[in-house]
């Protein structure tokens, strides 16, 4: 994967609001048992909310007071010869191309405008639309203020934790989570609430449901990723290549619910999925890559 060094960094696409306190940290609460302190705690959270937004798809209790961030220093830091050092620098550029994507695909492929969202960068503890959260959550999208929420050190529990090693992880991630947000666009993730309600025994099934097609947009991104520019008509990615799309694979494979269950010590149950196994978040994110098409993405009407 190689980053346009000319392409110009957009921070008004980032709220930065690291530093700024961000928020309490109650209130929040985790679907599944056990406690959140040390590497299993971690693993047991990121398996309810790791690339999929399951906090913020679930927990849309406690609304209240978002605060905002301060972005001078990122801009300053973005502006630099040296910005595509930065990992924060380099995440606010991948948020330019997906969302750059999605501008054009939404309304060619859906016939619907596409409404621009933030990604949140926060350290340790933040407070959303959606109630209080910190970082073992994992990355989230909020569909009660329309906002991608990540504390970037994740990534560090991404590859030193889950094996999850590549560079080309974090673009999935970002891609995975605003997947989620044109699902909220679209329609979908409200539909699949209702549907929820009124058939709870398969609520888990049509969570799963829910991730792989965000998985599938992700794969749909990454395909076209090497198309899209910043405001000036310079490409962001110079090349994208297959190694690149395998680590994207594994990194699907790795944060699959049987793989993090195994890697928990947790019995493994299909029927307590929320995101989907290892194969299937490999097989949809393929899909989305291969065919280029987010409306290939349709996993709610293949069974």
């Amino acid at each position: 994967m190689e980053l346009n060094e000319n392409a110009q960094i957009d921070t008004s696409q980032v709220d930065d609001r690291r530093g700024s306190g961000g928020g309490g940290i109650g209130g929040i609460p985790i679907p599944i048992g056990g406690g959140r302190g040390g590497i299993v705690g971690i693993i047991i959270a990121v398996l309810v909310a790791l690339v999929g937004g399951g906090f913020g798809l679930n927990a849309a209790v406690n609304g209240g007071g978002e605060s905002q961030g301060d972005n001078t220093g990122l801009e300053q830091k973005c502006a630099a010869d040296d910005a595509l050092r930065q990992l924060d620098c380099r995440n606010a550029l991948y948020v330019n191309s997906i969302q750059a994507y999605w501008r054009t695909a939404l309304p060619e492929r859906f016939g619907e405008q596409y409404q621009p969202s933030k990604t949140v960068f926060f350290s340790q503890n933040v407070t959303t639309g959606c109630g209080a959260a910190d970082s073992g959550v994992g990355p989230f999208y909020c569909p009660a203020d329309d906002l991608v929420y990540i504390d970037l050190t994740f990534y560090r529990v991404l590859a030193d934790q889950l094996g999850a090693e590549g560079e080309f992880a974090q673009p999935y991630v970002l891609a995975h989570e605003y997947g989620h947000h044109v699902q909220d666009l679209l329609g979908t993730e409200a539909q699949m609430r209702r549907q929820q309600q009124r058939d709870p025994d398969n609520a888990n099934a049509l969570s799963v449901k829910l991730e792989l097609q965000a998985d599938c947009y992700a794969g749909a991104w990454a395909r076209n990723a090497t198309g899209t520019a910043d405001e000036s008509g310079q490409k962001i990615f110079t090349s994208i290549s297959e190694q690149d799309i395998q680590q994207a694979i594994d990194t699907a494979e790795k944060i699959g619910d049987d793989a993090i269950s195994e890697r928990a010590n947790r019995p493994v149950n299909p029927d307590e999925f929320t995101h989907g196994s290892s194969a299937q978040r490999k097989e949809w994110f393929s899909r989305g890559y291969s065919s280029g098409d987010p409306k290939s993405c349709d996993t709610f009407g293949n069974g």
